[in-house]
């Protein structure tokens, strides 16, 4: 067992975790955060999207003990932050989230887009997701979410 201690969503936590054992597990398994979904474990779905030290990563792609000191946040810290709250209503509005499965990993890229690229067109939009994979929307509505929130975001700056 390693010894780790991270700051996740704000709060300092130290753990010994197997020297194998990945972040998504950590995450659901010893923290009991179970918002962020373990998918395909292979980085491929996107299920497991966190953000480690201000950048998404795949969490079934990074090995916990790893993280000795790093910043975590999963989508319950995002969501409790308030931060993404009027993408979370552009969802709802547009029954983007369907079944859920991929909505956090989905949520968590988007608010990446909506950090950092803030006049992301429709394309760069699809572009940023395309690494989540969801088999319900078709990416529509999903597209039309962030859409909409980069428009209504803009709008509130006066950009």
């Amino acid at each position: 067992m390693i010894p780790i201690t991270l700051t996740v969503n704000g709060e300092r936590v130290t753990r010994h975790v197997e020297p194998r054992r990945h972040l998504i597990d950590f995450l659901r398994l010893d923290l009991g955060l179970t918002g962020s979904h373990a998918g395909c474990e292979h980085g491929v779905c996107g299920a497991c999207t966190v953000r480690v030290d201000g950048e998404i990563v795949r969490g079934c792609l990074v090995l916990a003990a790893s993280l000795d000191g790093a910043e975590v946040t999963t989508i319950e810290g995002l969501s409790d932050s308030g931060e993404v709250a009027d993408l979370q209503a552009e969802f709802v509005a547009r029954n983007a989230a369907q079944c859920g499965f991929c909505t956090p990993g989905m949520v968590m890229t988007a608010a990446d887009i909506l950090r950092h690229h803030p006049q992301a067109s429709r394309a760069e939009i699809r572009e940023h997701l395309s690494g989540n994979y969801c088999r319900c929307t078709g990416y529509q509505a999903i597209v039309d979410a962030v859409e909409a929130t980069l428009a209504q975001r803009r709008q509130e700056a006066g950009r």
